[in-house]
């Protein structure tokens, strides 16, 4: 077996098991649950009708390259959406499974095991981030978001040896489970440290859709980088997903763009990695990426549920409405595993323990005492979550 495997943790869902193992809910109330941020809301008539169009796509073996149609979509939509220059759909743009299997298998493709290498992440974090680095061989550096910094990466905290061993950054904006976007400045430093030190950029977009001001959507790195006058992008690459912008996460669709000739390198691996994008799927994708009235309903829908899902809890926790996602990160009064215990003991609502979407740094971690709480629900039922956690918290 590949002694790597023993270096992975328990998932932050296999941990919430363990947590509510031997916990009776109270059959009071019925369960809602709050804790995975699994895309809720109807899947487009249209989308699922080009699935069922092209159902001739499932009789022949895909190609790992995808079709020109979607990658002329995704290049033309990238250019509208973050305002740059052409984008060459031949070798700038590759469909991938969505954006987690392509962030696990990109740290497998950059990481030179033989030269002791780190992968930089936030911290909290993805957990896919971690495991792609640990498996790729890599020492995985932890970088806390934190209230005291703004929920920023600080690369001025990061040691010179350990940047000199930097091969690859992980970076997550908007953030999960902050809802964070980076700012230009912070892009500038990171590209800076990039030229300097030659590491790779890996930027995980997921959440660049849900947005909440209609006239301010997030900065991109591909953005950044255009403004920034790094229209080679060079050592950058985003990942991108329909699942959260479409409500389609069981098509496993995204794609990766940016250096070109990391992604020469991306698409020989994943030629062998054998991840090709059913036909099927992809004929499904185009159309989406071409459509922006339902996303944009996707985010009022999200918009109605934030205001109102504060509204309810009023002065019982202090929620932040978030630049971005669908999640509140939100301060407990008490140990989070134990606010997530009790709130599923007394009131049958299910919230994610901040704790376990982090790793100790120096002693602490810098996501205890915080819970993450996805929107995801239909709005009714996260309405009765937030009436049920209103008491609870008065309660205690």
């Amino acid at each position: 077996m590949n002694p790597d495997l023993a270096k992975l943790k328990p998932y932050p869902f296999q941990r919430l098991r363990q947590l509510l193992h031997g916990v009776t809910a109270s059959p009071d109330f019925t369960p809602i649950n709050l804790s995975i941020g699994e895309p809720k809301h109807p899947t487009p008539a249209f989308i699922r009708q080009a699935i069922v169009d092209h159902l001739d796509g499932l009789a022949g073996y895909p190609s790992t390259h995808g079709m020109d149609a979607l990658r002329g979509a995704i290049a033309r939509w990238l250019e509208k959406r973050y305002r740059l220059p052409p984008v060459n759909p031949e070798n700038q743009v590759l469909p991938v499974l969505g954006s987690r299997e392509a962030l696990f298998a990109f740290a497998q493709v950059i990481v030179d095991r033989q030269t002791r290498p780190v992968v930089i992440s936030p911290n909290p974090f993805y957990q896919i981030y971690e495991g792609a680095a640990l498996l790729a061989g890599a020492q995985p550096y932890y970088l806390a978001t934190t209230p005291e910094n703004g929920f920023r990466m600080d690369f001025s905290q990061v040691p010179e040896h350990v940047l000199e061993r930097t091969q690859l950054v992980y970076v997550c904006s908007p953030g999960n489970p902050t809802g964070r976007v980076l700012t230009l400045d912070e892009w500038q430093t990171l590209f800076t440290l990039s030229d300097r030190y030659g590491f790779v950029i890996a930027a995980d977009e997921c959440y660049s859709e849900i947005y909440f001001d209609e006239a301010r959507p997030p900065l991109g790195a591909l953005e950044a980088a255009h403004r920034l006058g790094r229209d080679d992008f060079i050592n950058l690459v985003v990942f991108s997903s329909l699942s959260k912008r479409s409500n389609v996460p069981g098509m496993r669709s995204g794609f990766v763009a940016g250096d070109r000739e990391i992604l020469e390198k991306f698409l020989l691996y994943r030629t062998y990695h054998g991840c090709a994008m059913s036909p099927t799927v992809q004929h499904a994708s185009t159309l989406a990426w071409q459509d922006e009235a339902h996303v944009a309903e996707n985010r009022r829908l999200y918009r109605a549920k934030f205001a109102a899902f504060r509204n309810t809890i009023g002065d019982a926790l202090p929620l932040t409405v978030p630049e971005a996602a669908f999640y509140y990160w939100v301060p407990t009064p008490i140990d989070d595993t134990e606010f997530t215990r009790a709130l599923y003991r007394e009131y049958n609502v299910t919230v994610l323990p901040g704790s376990f979407l982090a790793r100790l740094q120096n002693g602490v971690n810098p996501g205890a005492n915080f819970v993450r709480i996805a929107l995801v629900a239909p709005e009714a039922e996260c309405l009765e979550a937030a009436r049920r956690i209103r008491e609870f918290v008065k309660n205690l």
